[in-house]
This record gives C-alpha cells, sequence and structure tokens, in this order.
C-alpha cells in the first residue's frame, strides 16, 4: 500500500521548498498567488490532508522577527532613512545566523499592527524602527506588553516606556561633538534639528551640546536653535534663516548627517566657504557623510552592532531569557568639515 503523501512531496512536484509548501497551504501572503495556486491543486491532486494537531503545534513557533519600519520623508523612492537602511542589513544577517526569517514591513502610526500581530501569528517578535517619539504610540506599546507579545524597539532607553529598548547615547555624542569644537575654537553655534519632546533623540544630541557650552561658560547668547526634521530639504531651509540673520554663527551642528548635507548645500550657494566661513558638522555618520565636500565631521552610531543587539535581545525575549535596555557608546568622526586639520577616519 503506497504512503500517504506528504509535504516534501508535494514540494518536490512544484520545485520548491517545504516551508514555502507549508505557507501555501495556509494561504500565506509570503508566498504570491500563483505559487500558492499550484501548491494547493498538487496537495488535492496528491489527496494530501493537512494534520491539523501538527499544523496548530507549528504555529505556535513561526521563526519569523517582523521588522516594522515607519515610513520617513526621503529625496528618493525609498521612503527609508539611510541610517536604518544600514542597519537593515545588520538585522538580516543576524536573523539569518539565527535560523530565523525576517518580514519587513511598512506600518503607521493608524494602523492596527499592535492587534494585528497578535491575532495572526505571522511572526514570533516584533522589531520597531524609526518609531523615534515613542510617545505617539505608548499606548499600543502598553497593550503589545499586555498580550505578552515579543518586542523590541531601537530608540533612546527611558523609564516610561514599555518593552525593550536598544540605543545609542545620543547626549554624549552630541557632549564630545560640541566639546571637540570648543577646544579648537569655535564660540557662536547653531543647533538644527528638533529640539522638543516629538523627536527625544535630537533632544538628547541638543541636550549633549548645551551642556557642553555650559561646562566652557559659552551657554548665554551663544546658541542658536532652529526646528528641522531629518531630510535635506529642512536643514536646507534652516540655513536660509540662519543666513538671513545679521549674526551668523562659528559653526552649525546638524542633528542628522541629511540635515548637514542641506545646510552644505545651502552654504554653496551663497558661496561661502565650509570650514573657512562657516563649521558644519553631522550625526549619524551615514555613508554620504564621507563624500561631501568638504567631508563631514560626525558621530557613528554603530548600525552593525545595533543590528546585533536587537535581533540578540528579541531572541532572549521570545525564549524566557532576562533582557534589559542597552545604551550603546557614540564615536566622534573627525573630518575636514568643523575647521580643524586632523583628518580622521573614513
Amino acid at each position: 500500500m503506497k504512503d500517504k503523501a506528504t509535504s516534501f512531496d508535494i514540494a518536490h512536484i512544484a520545485g520548491v521548498s517545504q516551508s514555502t509548501v507549508s505557507r501555501a497551504l495556509n494561504n500565506s501572503p509570503l508566498v504570491n498567488l500563483e505559487t500558492r495556486e499550484k501548491v494547493q491543486r498538487i496537495a488535492r491532486e496528491l489527496n494530501y490532508k493537512v494534520d491539523k494537531n501538527a499544523s496548530n503545534l507549528r504555529k505556535q513557533k513561526s521563526n519569523t522577527i517582523a521588522l516594522l519600519l515607519f515610513e520617513d520623508p526621503t529625496s528618493d523612492d525609498s521612503m527609508i532613512n539611510p541610517f536604518f537602511l544600514n542597519m537593515l542589513g545588520s538585522i538580516t544577517r543576524a536573523c539569518a545566523a539565527a535560523g530565523f526569517d525576517l518580514l519587513v514591513s511598512f506600518q503607521h502610526l493608524e494602523d492596527d499592527w499592535h492587534a494585528e500581530y497578535e491575532d495572526s501569528k505571522k511572526a514570533d517578535g516584533i522589531i520597531l524602527l524609526g518609531y523615534g517619539n515613542y510617545t505617539e504610540y505608548r499606548d499600543k506599546l502598553a497593550q503589545l506588553e499586555a498580550q505578552g507579545t515579543h518586542f523590541v524597539r531601537w530608540g533612546a532607553p527611558d523609564t516610561e516606556h514599555p518593552g525593550i529598548s536598544i540605543g545609542c547615547d545620543n547626549f554624549q555624542g552630541g557632549f564630545d561633538l560640541t566639546r571637540h569644537l570648543i577646544d579648537i575654537g569655535h564660540k557662536r553655534f547653531a543647533f538644527v534639528g528638533d529640539a522638543g519632546g516629538h523627536a527625544p533623540e535630537f533632544y538628547a544630541r541638543f541636550q549633549g551640546c548645551q551642556q557642553a557650552l555650559k561646562e566652557a561658560n559659552l551657554v548665554h547668547g551663544h546658541l542658536r536653535q532652529l526646528d528641522a526634521i531629518s531630510t535635506e530639504q529642512a536643514g536646507y531651509q534652516a540655513m536660509k534663516t540662519l543666513l538671513a540673520e545679521k549674526h551668523h554663527p562659528d559653526v552649525v551642528v546638524c542633528a542628522s548627517d541629511l540635515i548637514a548635507t542641506g545646510v552644505l548645500q545651502a552654504l554653496r550657494e551663497e558661496k561661502l566657504l565650509v570650514p573657512e566661513d562657516i563649521a558644519v558638522t553631522g550625526y549619524d555618520n551615514i555613508t554620504i557623510s564621507g563624500y561631501t565636500t568638504p567631508a563631514l565631521t560626525t558621530v557613528q552610531q554603530n548600525t552593525r552592532l545595533a543590528g546585533e543587539l536587537l535581533v540578540e535581545s528579541l531572541l532572549k525575549a521570545i525564549n524566557k531569557q532576562t533582557v534589559s535596555d542597552y545604551l550603546m557608546p557614540a564615536e566622534l568622526i573627525i573630518r575636514q568639515s568643523c575647521g580643524c586639520n586632523i583628518r580622521g577616519k573614513m
């Protein structure tokens, strides 16, 4: 008597993997419609029956991590901040090394992703990237925590947020950068970046800048702050505003490299030299920062380590191991745009 058909038989005939067969038979959107229909047709022809008990047992763990990205305004069609693109590669490699699939999706604050991942069981845990202002979705995080969903987010750890956070020491990064600028002779500063509660990471960088100026007795009358989101256009407009004022700063400290790129463009249009007329610095050390003219002095957040820590922390939580917030150190990268002769690292 011929043995019953198995999912491996279907996979062999369909020319796909056994995991694809499993997903297709469960109508997973991760498998395209044509493949789903092909697999399901072969299953019918072989009189294949899904073992419901085994299927339910397998569904207790999907071996998949969901990476939810928040769309950012960008100058290209990606809608992903280049900083997070760098981190995405590290997360993908870390998932693969752990034997997990990675499901990447854009999610908006108005979406019900906090309920969707509870109900669908399509992922064992969630990584949140680009949700800098967690105060806007704190209630959703609290619901995730209450329903037992495993999640970790990239962002500044603090005492109020639900769940686990992996972040970088933005205060120290802003402090170290400003301290260096003071040491090489700069006195009049402008900070370009949102310094309010809606951008906690930018605000921490601003606070670090303020503290360094305070310790050097350069606070009063020596710091101008302009709000800007992390885009080239926002940096460009902020610099235009600064240039229209009577007194220009010695140095413009930008909350991100994207903002700094726009600032450099505005200065080029006005035929002002960097760093001779006005020095400029960024933050993040994205790839473009080493190729601007001049190359940007900036602060590096280790995206490789960040991705590994996000995955490692989430897997520990999934496996019911102890996990806690982690704050990575920031690293000052000195290049030509700050007005010193130190070449620094590229």
